[in-house]
């Protein structure tokens, strides 16, 4: 809001205090006679209608004559302090900042009219200066504290006022002009509780902020600070730093002005290559036009496979130009370290190029760069090519050809667990012209994120396998014709009609569960719901690419036959344009000169799980922290997840959780625990997931799995393959404990006894942690094979070689890749063979007992678990979430 001169106070060189009696005459002097001055001027064409001027100078052309302008030569300074003195005694004195008439008010305020040039001839001469261009410009207001909203400060009105909660230090107050604009002054119209100390801040990012001016010594009372600054800035702030003496309230502005060029306002780039992350934020700064990028600004790629094989051949892959088709080298390129076929021979003989910066789809690949600066694969070190000649997949009319082209003889020794006709669940994101569409899963939880005072987040709810996960769809079209996105959410059980909170964008002013944006969802029936947000409430503008929306759902379900009703839900960060990210706290709750613990995505090189990361923890639950569902568990997955840890959960003998007592017993698994066992349930070995500690000596090892054999190296005929050392039916096969360790160069090692039997061959296996095994999995048989080096052929001293193992269900050979020696291909295998031999379960993957040939009283007549609760329990583990590294600085 534009203040009058007499509403403001400038402190400057000559101490001026700017006073405009004329304004305040024309505003009571009621209509105007023909000529009311006498001047001999008609009032219709009379530049100055109540002062008169008779020779209508007007110097600096404004229309204004000189006898009533305030500002002559329109330089925005005002001539004349005391009005009698230009009526009445201009010649009385030559010295300009005389007093003449003795009123505490000096003579004249523009030096440079009076000595040289007021009565110069009208309009505009060689001494004039154009006024500054500068104005009073939009703005919005956000605060770190509203007892009243930081609104009112910007709503052009004297009789309302933003203002903190009472107590507060800093108070800060944060405009947004909207566009970057060159600044030169702020004006502050304080209320009585006001600021002693304070800054004025710019910034063009919201994030990084210069300190324009410091301001002191501020007084208890109401006062207007007018407070020059300069620079080009798009968000300005005043940061009080501590209240004036005697304010025991808070800081209290009727409103905050920011004056500049609004003729001159620029869009800052905060985004130089136009990826939707902000340069801030951007770790891959310069990403090509068009490129599909993470929440760190890196390009995506989506990796298919170049190279195949058949029929004993490499041959193109997916990912090649021409899947299926014979592959070739040329003797030629032999010795060159690149290839010599170019030009024409190119045309003939096609190079297999690099699709996607990463050549896959068998071992020993790497690619060169050839002579037009495209990547080509390599095998064994020698470029591939394709044959024009070749018409059909499987034809190699190319081999042979002038003594120099040949086919590459390639033969699997393994079966992939997955290859490109593999069947999957659906993506995770939807990537289309009109939106990003993201679906996940998530579950109820008890506290928020950022409590550590309950300890209560990351726990399991009691029943929390019971009507207490959600699939939830965000809709994200910013950037792509749309401004709102929609997010659409189907829970297990109806929610309460007025609790079905979905909220957006952490606020954590006065708790560190307070968000902006508070709601309802929508109830579309059917257990679907839906809310939509458009606005981003930290930057007070429309939603844009880049930016970031914490939100949290809150299940409150309504009359749920076991447990409690009222739950809250998972801290997600999204990154409108990207999707989810791990996300770390920045700043300290209660310091508000800090972030307050908002939420920014943790760096890329801490996504130890990828996309699935976790989180950092900000609930003090440490011992929870590797019982997650990842970041980006699909929506369809979500309710599989805690089905299956309940199965991990559970005792196979009698059915019992051992969690929360009021937990109902799992009766559908009681009565399969084997004759022989180690232990009753998955969870006894793999405590909380994490890796198992070795007791004190003289304790059984009851956390250890003990693989044993005859002297040839197959299963004991007296015990199995395992011993186990416990039954439900008497004695175990004997016990195992540690009776002393051994130290040997800083390492030591653990001596064993065994009680009622003594094996042949044995090997003592602690349990592992479990999370990160679904990613392990994942990783292509290639990698692995690359990564293999069984003759030390980098001399590091260590031959590392695949295991390749029999697949217990197809008798395929596969690598293997599970347990501490590799022997289980597959999860679910690993996840079979643990019931198995750990607890005695049968399954279809593994339905014999684990008895030696000439065992005795070994029961193998207890009934076999159901693909179902073995395939849930599988997904519970592959799907466990992974922390992020820490320290990353």
């Amino acid at each position: 809001m534009a203040k009058s001169s007499a509403q403001t106070t400038r402190v400057g060189v000559v101490n001026l205090q700017l006073a405009v009696l004329l304004g305040l005459v024309l505003s009571m002097t009621p209509a105007v006679a023909a000529d009311d001055d006498a001047d001999g001027i008609d009032a219709a064409t009379d530049n100055c209608l109540l002062v008169a001027n008779p020779d209508q100078q007007d110097t600096d052309g404004d229309l204004i004559g000189n006898a009533c302008d305030t500002d002559v030569n329109n330089d925005c300074a005002i001539n004349f302090i005391d009005l009698s003195i230009y009526r009445d005694n201009f010649f009385q004195s030559g010295d300009l900042v005389t007093d003449n008439n003795g009123d505490n008010i000096t003579n004249f305020a523009d030096l440079q009219i009076l000595k040289t040039s007021f009565f110069s001839t009208p309009g505009p001469s060689a001494w004039f200066t154009a006024c500054s261009t500068e104005s009073e410009l939009p703005a919005t207001a956000t605060a770190n504290s509203e007892l009243q909203p930081a609104s009112l400060a910007v709503d052009d009105n004297m009789n309302t006022r933003w203002e903190t909660v009472h107590g507060l230090d800093p108070g800060i107050l944060t405009l947004d002009l909207g566009l970057s604009f060159p600044l030169t002054r702020v004006e502050i119209h304080w209320e009585a509780a006001n600021a002693g100390d304070y800054l004025i801040e710019g910034s063009n990012d919201n994030y990084n902020w210069t300190t324009l001016a410091t301001q002191t010594g501020g007084q208890f009372g109401e006062r207007t600070d007018i407070v020059d600054i300069a620079g080009t800035y798009r968000y300005v702030r005043m940061y009080g730093q501590t209240r004036s003496p005697g304010n025991t309230y808070g800081y209290s502005i009727w409103e905050i002005d920011v004056f500049g060029d609004a003729s001159a306002g620029t869009e800052f780039d905060n985004d130089a290559d136009n990826d939707g992350v902000p340069d801030l934020f951007d770790l891959c700064p310069g990403t090509p036009p068009g490129s599909t990028v993470d929440a760190d600004g890196c390009e995506i790629v989506t990796q298919v496979n170049e190279v195949a094989s058949a029929a004993g051949i490499l041959t193109g892959g997916a990912g090649s130009a021409s899947p299926g088709f014979a592959l070739y080298v040329f003797d030629n390129d032999l010795g060159t370290g690149g290839s010599t076929c170019n030009g024409g021979c190119a045309t003939t003989w096609p190079p297999l190029l690099v699709s996607d910066g990463n050549p896959s789809g068998a071992a020993s690949l790497a690619s060169i760069t050839r002579d037009d600066g495209s990547t080509q694969v390599t095998y064994q070190g020698r470029p591939l090519y394709f044959y024009a000649g070749d018409a059909n997949p499987g034809d190699t009319n190319g081999q042979g050809l002038g003594g120099v082209w040949w086919t590459v003889e390639y033969i699997q020794l393994y079966d992939p667990l997955f290859d490109e006709t593999t069947v999957l669940e659906p993506a995770l994101q939807e990537d289309t012209p009109t939106a990003l569409i993201t679906r996940f899963a998530d579950r109820a939880r008890d506290r928020h994120a950022r409590e550590d005072e309950y300890k209560a987040y990351d726990h399991y709810l009691s029943f929390y396998w019971e009507h207490r996960t959600a699939a939830i769809e965000i809709v994200d079209p910013i950037g792509r014709g749309g401004d709102t996105i929609t997010f659409n959410v189907t829970t297990q059980w109806p929610l309460h009609p007025l609790q079905a909170e979905l909220r957006f964008f952490y606020r954590g002013l006065n708790t560190v569960a307070e968000y902006h944006n508070n709601g309802v969802m929508t109830d579309l029936g059917n257990l679907n719901y839906t809310r939509a947000v458009s606005y981003n409430n930290k930057t007070n503008a429309p939603l844009q690419p880049g930016d970031r929306l914490e939100f949290e759902l809150s299940q409150f379900l309504q009359g749920t036959p076991n447990g409690r009703d009222n739950y809250y839900g998972t801290a997600f960060l999204y990154i409108v344009g990207q999707g989810l990210v791990p996300w770390e706290a920045r700043g300290v709750f209660g310091d508000f000169s800090t972030e307050l613990e908002d939420s920014y995505p943790i760096p890329q090189q801490g996504w130890l799980g990828g996309n699935g990361t976790l989180p950092y923890q900000y609930s003090d639950e440490p011992d929870n922290h590797f019982l997650q569902m990842p970041t980006n568990l699909s929506g369809i997955n979500g309710q599989v997840f805690v089905e299956g840890r309940r199965v991990h959960h559970t005792d196979f003998g009698d059915g019992s959780h051992n969690e929360a007592p009021e937990n109902a017993d799992f009766n559908e698994l009681a009565g399969f625990l084997g004759g022989n066992y180690v232990n009753r349930s998955c969870v006894a070995c793999h405590v909380r997931n994490g890796r198992a500690l070795p007791p004190a000596t003289g304790v059984d090892l009851d956390q250890y799995v003990v693989a044993v054999s005859d002297g040839s190296g197959n299963p004991d005929p007296q015990v199995g393959a395992i011993l186990q050392p416990l039954s439900t039916t008497g004695n175990g096969e004997g016990g195992i404990q540690i009776t002393s360790w051994t130290e040997s160069g800083g390492l030591r090692s653990p001596n064993y006894s065994f009680t009622g039997y003594q094996p042949t061959n044995f090997a003592a296996r602690i349990a592992p942690q479990l999370v990160g095994m679904g990613l392990l999995e994942a990783i292509a048989e290639t990698d692995l094979e690359n990564l293999a080096d069984p003759d030390d052929a980098d001399s590091d001293g260590i031959s590392g070689r695949l295991r390749l193992v029999t697949d217990p269900e197809t008798g395929q050979t596969r690598v293997g890749r599970f347990g501490w020696k590799a022997s289980q291909a597959k999860l679910r295998h690993q996840v079979a063979a643990a019931l198995n031999g750990d607890i005695g379960v049968l399954n279809s993957v593994m339905p014999q007992a684990d008895c030696g040939s000439q065992q005795t009283g070994c029961d193998a007549s207890v009934a076999e678990l159901d693909d179902e609760k073995l395939d849930k329990l599988t997904a519970y583990i592959a799907l466990l979430g992974v922390r992020a590294r820490r320290d990353l600085d």
